[in-house]
């Protein structure tokens, strides 16, 4: 199997070029009341997480983004505050905005306080759903430091060890560390899989492996992406999945002012209750431990030895965090961004609904 096949690869019958998407989003997050600008910045961002394979944070998020913004669940011209805490610490009010926009600028902050202070450690309070994980903690890269973020998930699909009811979001971890081939980003949710992929799914119409949600009431494995809400996402490794994103949980909305635990607003039903959405934002500037090119060509030393190790029997290669990301951000944006039908009846729909030239007229 090629290193960038998904589901949406499959299934599409439509690829469109990059430049296309982000300009039917910005020209869609404008129609919906976001100030040019901020469209701009929003549609950047999702596009970027389609092109980096996170297919269930891209522009598979536009309609219930829109829908939210209609119901008065985000704000669109909010005033995002910044507050300096400390010389290497800071708190971000996001003020119902967007979550890309918020921890867009968190991530801003960190890196401003990283090179001042060697370290930058930004939470945010009053946030929204920001899409994949690895967006983030990629940013710091760009100016030679690590980036590490995290944040409380827009819902509770999974119950704490032992327990059944949805105490617990996917609550995902993205780290990234700069190498010689690009960035090394690890993004992970702290279930087996994120619900965007369960949702993504229930849209094509294809039934889930087993391992991934299991029904709250009989404890027997669920299949069906459209009966997810009778059932909760399984953590990663077992009460280590659920210690992970409890701690994570804390660290990004109890120690910020967020919401965490029974506080959690489901975002996927309720469209006009604020989420106040937490978040938490890293930069450490590799200078102040090691020149940043010794880091690289150490790390690129132990990511040739990781590959060329030996591999177990049936497997092809070895690939390390950040291998499918690049491979697949290459791949579409040499071939295009692939869509499935389900998904782009949707976007035919909505750009409809707001007046804007569809996405369909550009497809290859």
């Amino acid at each position: 199997m090629a290193t960038t096949d998904t589901a949406r690869e499959r299934d599409a019958d439509h690829r469109f070029v990059a430049a296309l998407i982000e300009s039917f989003i910005e020209d869609v997050m404008t129609a919906a009341g976001l100030p040019a600008p901020d469209a701009a910045k929003v549609a950047r961002l999702i596009t970027e997480a389609d092109l980096t394979g996170a297919d269930a944070h891209g522009i598979f998020r536009l309609p219930q983004y829109v829908r939210r913004i209609r119901a008065g669940g985000f704000n669109t011209k909010p005033r995002i505050t910044v507050t300096r805490t400390a010389a290497a610490t800071a708190l971000v009010d996001g003020d119902n905005g967007m979550g890309h926009l918020v921890v867009g600028r968190a991530a801003e902050t960190a890196i401003e306080l990283a090179r001042d202070a060697g370290v930058g450690w930004v939470g945010v309070r009053r946030s929204n759903h920001a899409g994949t994980a690895g967006l983030y903690a990629a940013m710091p890269v760009a100016h030679g430091m690590i980036g590490v973020y995290s944040a409380v998930a827009n819902a509770n699909h999974m119950a704490v060890w032992g327990g059944s009811e949805l105490l617990l979001g996917t609550n995902p971890l993205g780290i990234a560390v700069p190498s010689g081939d690009g960035p090394m980003v690890l993004d992970m949710a702290t279930t087996v899989v994120s619900y965007g992929t369960v949702k993504k799914y229930a849209l094509a119409g294809r039934d889930m492996p087993e391992g991934w949600l299991i029904d709250t009431q009989t404890g027997d494995p669920l299949t069906d992406p459209k009966r997810s809400a009778a059932g909760l996402l399984l953590p990663i490794g077992g009460y280590k999945g659920s210690g992970l994103a409890i701690m994570l949980g804390l660290l990004g909305g109890v120690l910020n002012g967020a919401a965490f635990g029974r506080d959690v607003i489901d975002f996927n039903y309720n469209d006009d209750g604020a989420a106040n959405t937490g978040h938490f934002m890293l930069a450490l500037d590799i200078a102040r431990f090691v020149p940043l090119k010794s880091f690289m060509a150490e790390t690129d030393r132990h990511a040739a030895d990781l590959r060329a190790s030996r591999r177990l029997p049936g497997i092809d290669d070895i690939r390390l965090p950040g291998d499918r990301r690049r491979a697949c951000r290459i791949q579409r944006l040499r071939d295009g961004v692939p869509l499935p039908a389900a998904l782009l009846a949707q976007l035919d729909t909505l750009a409809g609904e707001l007046g804007v030239k569809p996405l369909r007229d550009g497809a290859t």
